[in-house]
């Protein structure tokens, strides 16, 4: 399918992965292909999005997972089993078939056009990708009023220093993600 979709950022050891599901138009069966490539909870999961786009950008992202696993984990597709933690984040649980195995931490995020995957071996990683855009039918400001406990007054300052309301609003989504 279309490669040049892929975002491969390999450094020596993680990875950063981004795929642009606006462009991924799949087929009656290459869904059916990629609903059987995941989890029965995470089909369940992926079923309760509202937006057939949504819905999507998450298959992509739990099929970024999966592609994960199998690559540098050395898994077969339907080897292993993903957990949730209690705050809902995906991770492969340490198990017979696990132990000796070098255990990658990993996160993806999803919105807008694109799904991204970051993953170090034996550190912590996090990654959040966000669609910078104005905010429904409020005015910058009165969004930011809304938001205002989401970041420290230094980090306000920072945002409110960067010019225009546009350039504000994007800087907020910088210190978002």
């Amino acid at each position: 399918h279309s490669i040049h979709t892929w975002l491969w950022l390999s450094g020596m050891d993680g990875v950063r992965w981004a795929f642009r599901c606006g462009s991924w138009v799949p087929t009656r069966p290459e869904w059916t292909l990629a609903a059987r490539c995941v989890q029965q909870e995470e089909k369940e999961r992926i079923a309760q999005f509202v937006f057939a786009k949504d819905a999507k950008s998450a298959m992509a992202g739990r099929l970024l997972i999966r592609k994960l696993v199998c690559e540098k984990m050395g898994f077969a597709w339907d080897g292993f089993r993903l957990e949730r933690t209690a705050r809902g984040k995906p991770f492969l649980p340490q198990t017979s078939s696990t132990h000796g195995v070098t255990h990658w931490n990993f996160n993806v995020s999803h919105q807008g056009d694109y799904a991204v995957l970051a993953a170090e071996p034996g550190r912590q990683v996090g990654v959040d990708v966000m669609k910078t855009s104005r905010p429904g039918s409020s005015s910058v400001q009165e969004f930011f009023r809304i938001m205002n406990r989401q970041f420290t007054d230094l980090e306000w300052m920072n945002i409110r220093k960067a010019g225009s309301d546009w350039d504000q609003l994007d800087m907020f989504y910088r210190h978002w993600v």
